[in-house]
């Protein structure tokens, strides 16, 4: 569902606008599909057994069982893979989608991140 979404926007509107507005629109049409998910969700770190009052913002987390991290850069690099399995280590949660929406093919865009499967 959410690549299908991802498609039909990167289509629609093409690269080139902001992260927010994909991020927005991805949510505006799972919401319309009934799918759980949050966005923008604080995720605290935990140190020595300790929960610090930092953390990251997940862009979206659908059914607490895939993390979605959204970008609309030049290309991808080695430390948004990082982050985005640091992510997934910290939530314990297995799948990541990292979804790069400035490129001229999308499917050059999309990295599927796996957390210990």
């Amino acid at each position: 569902m959410i690549l299908d979404i991802s498609f039909e926007i990167h289509k629609t509107l093409g690269p080139g606008l902001f992260e927010s507005v994909y991020e927005e629109i991805i949510c505006y049409e799972l919401g319309k599909s009934g799918f759980e998910f949050t966005r923008q969700e604080v995720i605290p770190v935990k140190w020595k057994r300790r929960k610090m009052n930092i953390g990251f913002k997940a862009d979206i987390i659908i059914k607490n069982k895939l993390i979605v991290e959204i970008k609309s850069i030049e290309q991808l690099a080695t430390v948004h893979h990082k982050q985005l399995l640091t992510y997934l280590r910290l939530t314990d949660i297995k799948l990541g989608l990292l979804i790069n929406f400035n490129e001229a093919l999308l499917k050059h865009g999309i990295k599927r991140i796996v957390n210990n499967l």
